[in-house]
């Protein structure tokens, strides 16, 4: 008898509705509900072959959110991490060079320099 174990242990997902996660099964529901309503919603309005590609274009961003997964977060994690940083804590980042080499010999650097004025005079 072989048991599959992970590598990694926070890598385990349960498999509850035909394989799928039950966050991966809310979304795979979703889309198809979605694809549902563009069907009836435009099949009257447009052709078949159109209306076919709307619900593939339709369906696509909502099977897509179960399955994605980035640094280790959700796709909603990932969203609220993205309008954190960028809208509610945004930082504006400057860059003020120092030249520590400059500051460390600024009085012997102009010192010399007086020095040079006063030759030339």
């Amino acid at each position: 008898m072989e048991v599959k174990i992970n590598r990694e242990i926070r890598d385990y997902t349960e498999s509850l509705f035909f394989g799928l996660s039950m966050r991966q099964f809310v979304f795979s529901v979703l889309s198809v509900g979605v694809s549902i309503g563009i069907y009836f919603g435009l099949r009257s309005l447009l052709g078949t072959e159109t209306v076919s590609w709307m619900c593939i274009l339709g369906a696509a961003p909502f099977a897509a959110l179960g399955f994605i997964s980035y640094h280790g977060m959700t796709a909603e994690q990932l969203l609220w991490a993205y309008i954190k940083s960028e809208f509610l804590m945004p930082k504006k980042l400057t860059f003020f060079p120092t030249n520590i080499y400059y500051e460390a010999l600024k009085a012997a650097i102009e010192n010399h320099e007086k020095e040079e004025l006063r030759r030339h005079d």
